[in-house]
């Protein structure tokens, strides 16, 4: 008899979310509690509170911090318009995301969480790429070597010792850490973390991308997760991936057979509670990418032919050419495959980087999913079978696939701005997001050369 582990799907009911109670904070030796935001410029801010003083807080007639709503709009050393000094807000602390500092001994770090609707949960999980570099001016990375190379991580290398120290010290903050490798550009490496709620996997996210800068400087190493900083290499990226669940047993979301790519290859199986989610999602891509790809160099990526999604809006099985790739189980391809089973297919959305933030990301995901739940909206998209940019317009529009991916930043804003489904579910954020956007583009294009903004890119992404 195997004495083997036996491990539950990824499924709602099953994922745990591992942080540490408030109560056990002492067991653990933590003097200091780092209450963390993240503003619209993807800027991570913390205020250090002494435990004694954390305590006393949450015993408080309003346990939580106040900080001037400006701080949200702050970009790097300037207040982007519309964030004067008048107003505060009350940051409640939320107890359960307490999470261990591995980079800094004797620290917990508190986040902040997530409604249900239209019969659907979500989980969510991420890929991180970034670049360790051993030098900034000029810019060189830590060693050459490429995608999943043995080179890139040798025994006894600093740089093996840094990643060991990232991995370590991610599973022991509660992160589910699924893999890491590395990547096909010179000094680049992926971190693969497992699926949660979206708020909390947003946390994590967060959390992963502090221990991975935090480690590399103690080192002496930069690690950054600027798009791209190589002409002749790909770039970093942060691809998200997401499961839509059926809350209600009672409406269940079962596996049917969707439409054929045009070829007449390879149906795909989804549920219709994923078609529907699927169409809210491509429905409103073009705006989230203001969101999941905030800066110019994030369009360094946006070209066809290089693994990076594509420049059409549109989605296929197993295909890395489309933004939004449909990832299914090997065991899951069966020509005659049981109907009143849960599905076990995610999406991966591959038009994200690094230097997004994963709360408006999700928030405009998953609300264009909703969107399209709440509307029962028909999938337009075929499954793209092939790279879209190789298919004739004819192909292209018996499949669905006529329209391009914004291809550059004004593009992407210009798209949020007119989308007023979009704006219907994020409301005045849309205004303050698209204003910092615009002091943070003024900020980082400020130096007179390409080196100088690479290295100001570098320094704070």
């Amino acid at each position: 008899m195997s004495n083997s582990p036996q491990y539950a799907p990824y499924s709602p009911q099953t994922i745990q979310v591992h942080t540490i109670p408030v109560q056990s904070l002492s067991l653990y030796n933590i003097h200091s509690v780092r209450i963390t935001w993240v503003n619209l410029a993807n800027t991570i801010g913390i205020r250090v509170v002494p435990l004694d003083s954390f305590q006393r807080l949450l015993a408080s007639s309003r346990p939580g911090i106040t900080i001037a709503q400006c701080v949200f709009g702050f970009v790097i050393n300037r207040n982007a318009s519309g964030f004067g000094p008048v107003g505060e807000y009350l940051f409640v602390v939320d107890l359960a995301s307490i999470r261990l500092c591995s980079y800094a001994p004797g620290h917990v770090v508190s986040l902040d969480r997530t409604a249900k609707s239209y019969n659907a949960a979500f989980l969510v999980g991420f890929e991180t790429e970034f670049i360790l570099l051993k030098s900034t001016n000029p810019i060189e990375a830590v060693n050459p070597h490429g995608w999943n190379s043995t080179r890139a991580l040798p025994s006894g290398t600093k740089e093996t010792e840094v990643i060991e120290e990232i991995a370590r010290g991610i599973i022991d903050s509660g992160i589910e850490l699924m893999m890491y490798h590395s990547e096909a550009a010179p000094g680049q490496y992926e971190i693969v973390t497992g699926p949660l709620p979206p708020l909390e996997a947003a946390d994590a996210l967060v959390h992963t991308r502090e221990t991975i800068t935090n480690v590399a400087t103690k080192h002496g190493f930069r690690a950054t997760f600027a798009p791209k900083l190589h002409v002749d290499y790909p770039g970093s990226a942060a691809h998200t991936h997401i499961s839509v669940h059926p809350i209600d047993s009672k409406r269940p979301s079962e596996l049917q057979t969707l439409s054929q790519s045009p070829a007449g290859t390879s149906g795909n199986l989804i549920t219709p509670l994923e078609s529907v989610f699927l169409a809210g999602v491509l429905r409103h891509l073009r705006a989230s990418c203001a969101f999941t790809l905030p800066l110019r160099a994030s369009y360094a990526r946006m070209h066809d032919g290089i693994w990076s999604g594509g420049t059409w809006v549109g989605w296929g099985r197993d295909n890395r050419e489309v933004p939004i790739r449909l990832c299914v189980p090997a065991a899951s391809i069966d020509p005659k495959p049981a109907t009143n089973v849960p599905s076990k297919n995610h999406f991966e959305i591959r038009c994200m980087d690094g230097t997004s933030s994963p709360y408006l990301v999700l928030a405009s995901f998953i609300g264009s999913g909703l969107l399209g739940i709440q509307s029962q909206l028909p999938l337009v998209e075929q499954d793209c079978g092939t790279p879209a940019a190789l298919m004739t317009e004819a192909e292209r529009e018996t499949a669905g696939i006529t329209r391009r991916m914004p291809m550059s930043w004004e593009e992407a804003r210009a798209a949020l701005a007119a989308d007023e489904g979009m704006k219907g579910i994020l409301g005045d954020l849309v205004d303050g997001f698209l204003s910092v956007g615009e002091t943070l583009d003024e900020l980082l294009h400020s130096p007179t050369n390409e080196a100088e903004r690479v290295q100001l890119l570098v320094e704070y992404y």
